[in-house]
């Protein structure tokens, strides 16, 4: 690989932590992997949203945070590069679809402290996923506190991420549109993404159809 700190991102069922975990046993690589599940907000918030947003955004942000500094800031010397299954930029861009204006202003002078302290990505990968594939996958994974996510709000989560992603001029975000491949089951879709991710790329958005 290219690069030293890969972060792949995308909605909720992109199979972010699946490709993540796959890359960094084959190449050797330090694998980050959000703790999410160790969030008590989590099934609250599906069930009463405007109830406990607030409280689930600062706790992830508290903990993607914590994780990402301690992980990062050391290098392991055995591993060829890092790889995680997110950023913390997630944080600000599901914070903007859940929170209240009032909420959300709070929460960005929080954001922008920490997101200084943190390294860059020296590649973000994003798997773009359309939503009947993310529901079908999220269906398929099992999870009981995500089978009640409705449609429109996995619609608002990648409508912010590729807000965000037009944004970037100086980040060297990928664009994978992965919708009518599998590289879970299929082998040569799972080289076809390797292959796409270890080229070099220039700064900007580089969008991958396959």
């Amino acid at each position: 690989m290219k690069y030293n700190f890969i972060a792949i991102e995308g909605n909720i069922g992109a199979g972010k932590t699946t490709l993540a975990s796959r890359i960094a046993e084959d190449f050797n690589a330090k694998l980050i992997l959000e703790q999410f599940e160790d969030n008590s907000f989590l099934p609250k918030f599906y069930k009463e949203p405007e109830k406990y947003a607030f409280p689930l955004e600062m706790s992830f942000l508290a903990s993607r945070f914590q994780q990402l500094k301690d992980q990062l800031v050391t290098p392991d010397l055995f591993k060829a590069f890092t790889i995680s299954d997110y950023f913390i930029i997630k944080s600000l861009i599901f914070a903007r679809k859940t929170l209240a204006e009032d909420e959300f202003k709070l929460y960005t002078r929080f954001f922008n402290i920490i997101y200084q302290q943190l390294p860059k990505p020296d590649l973000m990968v994003y798997l773009y996923v359309d939503t009947p594939n993310l529901q079908q996958n999220i269906k398929l994974r099992g999870r009981p506190y995500e089978q009640e996510i409705k449609d429109d709000y996995l619609n608002k989560i990648q409508s912010g991420y590729l807000e965000f992603i037009k944004q970037q001029s100086d980040m060297k975000i990928l664009v994978l549109d992965t919708n009518d491949i599998d590289f879970v089951q299929n082998e040569d879709d799972y080289k076809r993404i390797v292959n796409t991710i270890e080229k070099d790329y220039t700064p900007g958005v580089h969008r991958i159809i396959f």
